[in-house]
């Protein structure tokens, strides 16, 4: 059995207006403070001798990796980001951006915001526009019963209301 798995599906390119304000201020506290600490911590481990017995110099080159690669994904993604700040024209249909009331089958009402896959917090209510749920809801109106198919199962959601954030 090989161990070759077939690439990730690309992930929408759409980003909220603060999704993208956080992302850039995670690039710029990596590069202005983060990494110039960790590098020189890194010095001062280097000069103290022995590299290969050394745990704190491993340690700070881990973390060094680390935090270059975090800032090579964010560069990367922040230049193919497509910032939606767009209020729809019209208010009852759901669109990247809406947060969505729906209940369930056993009538429990549920609030999600349809955002950009970087931006996605289950636990906040954020999910990603190309999560099942998502996809199931978009361009769908107030009123309408939309199935979702998820790993547990298949779900029938109404949805109850449908608002869109004022711009900051």
């Amino acid at each position: 059995m090989s161990r070759w798995r077939p690439p990730p599906a690309k992930s929408s390119a759409y980003i909220t207006a603060e999704g993208h304000a956080r992302m850039k201020a995670e690039f710029d506290q990596l590069w202005r403070v983060r990494r110039p600490d960790v590098v020189k911590h890194l010095a001062a481990a280097a000069a103290e001798g022995d590299r290969s017995e050394n745990a704190e110099y491993q340690y700070r080159k881990k973390e060094l990796r680390e935090i270059d690669s975090r800032l090579k994904y964010l560069t990367t993604r922040l230049q193919v980001l497509q910032i939606v700040e767009v209020k729809p024209r019209s208010d009852g249909k759901v669109f990247f951006g809406a947060r969505v009331t729906v209940s369930d089958d056993e009538a429990e009402e549920r609030s999600y915001r349809i955002v950009g896959p970087d931006e996605a917090d289950a636990q906040a209510g954020q999910i990603s526009v190309d999560a099942p749920v998502a996809r199931a809801l978009l361009g769908r109106t107030v009123g309408d019963v939309v199935q979702v198919r998820l790993p547990s199962g298949v779900q029938t959601l109404e949805i109850v209301g449908v608002a869109y954030q004022a711009p900051a």
